[in-house]
């Protein structure tokens, strides 16, 4: 182990950004932590597993979900990490697009690929559920959004860059005021005559916003008093709708409301990434110092490495624990209402195992997240054609 740090200490250029990587390591974790923690199963009198999560029945654990949604901070720094390597690019930036979308790609096309050929040998040879597949699917391809909306704001790339240099940190502001009024339209007073399809448009201007943040942040842009705003003023926000405009206190759905804050964004979600945003501009120095630490350093840069291995694949680490087991019934903490304390601590049992599952899980997927030099034509095509499958059958059109 020892060994293992003093190389990646001694392979780490002197210019890197550690704080960088270190908040999107922490971003990428609370991926799977969320996911692990507030989501559950339960069992059907047929044997298959249904989707569940104790917020259903312990509306005071939203807090937690405060913390564990960090997908502002993850937007935040890949759009700081983006502007750095448009930068530095030597070619056009259709290509400099093509190599990061690919990089985006690879995964999601091996996951869905893969699960697609498991399909057929779980129910037909195995016996599982066909609805248990369909949980499945679900959660498979429930992160695989995020994907999706991250290309497209990687795409706008240059023209985040062009509003940067032109407004600096305000840039953002009109995102901000994009989603305040489809939330004002939605949830307002006129709400009975607005279409459902409205909330969509808060789709690329509600993931934007932290995105263009952090392309500021790369311009140079933001500096302490932006970030002091930002913080402060995300804070503010965030309690005034919480406290009078009635949003809901989770930032993940919770089944049975309404109401949901993440899917698409609400104006909660951008105050909440607006203080994220602001606070870590405001501790970028001290997380940098403190990653000078081999020991330290050395988990973050693993974490860097299989981000969209632990992205792609945490799911299927809590299936690979709960599929076998709800052959045998009820256990607690994984098949079985969450609906006691006694099943969230069994969960927190749970979660090592689902991490060593993942990691096991990583150590061969990770082959999707390297370029496919030695892949054809005929087997692309292929994984194309099962991952399309496997979309179709995930999203109930099959």
């Amino acid at each position: 182990m020892n060994g293992l740090i003093e190389r990646i200490e001694s392979s780490t250029p002197v210019h890197r950004d550690r704080a960088v990587d270190g908040l999107r390591a922490l971003a990428l974790l609370a991926v799977p932590t969320g996911h692990w923690l507030l989501g559950g199963f339960t069992l059907s009198a047929d044997g298959a597993i249904h989707n569940a999560s104790p917020l259903g029945t312990f509306a005071g654990l939203a807090p937690v979900s405060w913390v564990l949604q960090m997908l502002g901070i993850f937007f935040l720094v890949g759009g700081y990490a983006s502007v750095l390597s448009y930068r530095r690019r030597t070619g056009s930036t259709r290509a400099w697009l093509g190599g990061r979308l690919a990089r985006l790609g690879r995964p999601v096309l091996g996951v869905t690929a893969v699960w697609a050929a498991l399909l057929p040998v779980l129910h037909f040879g195995l016996g599982v559920p066909v609805d248990t597949l369909r949980t499945a699917s679900t959660l498979v391809i429930q992160p695989l959004w995020f994907v999706g909306v991250y290309t497209v704001v990687t795409a706008l790339t240059p023209l985040c860059v062009r509003a940067a240099r032109r407004l600096g940190a305000w840039a953002a502001a009109p995102l901000l005021g994009s989603v305040a009024v489809v939330d004002f339209l939605r949830y307002g007073p006129y709400a009975d005559a607005v279409p459902s399809w409205l909330s969509v448009l808060n789709i690329l201007p509600g993931w934007l916003f932290a995105y263009q943040l952090g392309v500021s942040w790369g311009e140079g842009r933001v500096v302490r008093r932006h970030a002091w705003g930002l913080l402060l003023g995300g804070v503010a926000l965030f309690a005034a709708l919480l406290l009078v405009f009635d949003y809901p206190a989770s930032m993940v759905g919770v089944p049975g409301e309404a109401r949901t804050n993440s899917h698409p964004p609400s104006l909660l979600v951008l105050a909440l990434a607006a203080a994220q945003s602001g606070a870590a501009v405001l501790l970028r120095d001290r997380l940098g110092a403190l990653l000078r630490r081999p020991a330290l350093w050395a988990p973050v840069v693993l974490v860097n490495l299989s981000a969209m291995t632990i992205l792609c694949w945490h799911q299927t680490a809590m299936l690979t624990a709960a599929i076998p087991v709800s052959y045998s019934g009820e256990v607690a903490g994984l098949v079985g209402a969450p609906d006691s304390v006694g099943w969230i601590l069994a969960r927190l049992a749970w979660m090592p195992v689902f991490a060593g599952l993942l990691v096991l899980i990583g150590r061969y997927a990770r082959v999707f997240e390297a370029p496919w030099a030695k892949t054809g034509p005929a087997r692309r095509t292929m994984a194309g054609l099962l991952a399309a499958g496997f979309a179709v059958f995930a999203l109930g059109l099959a």
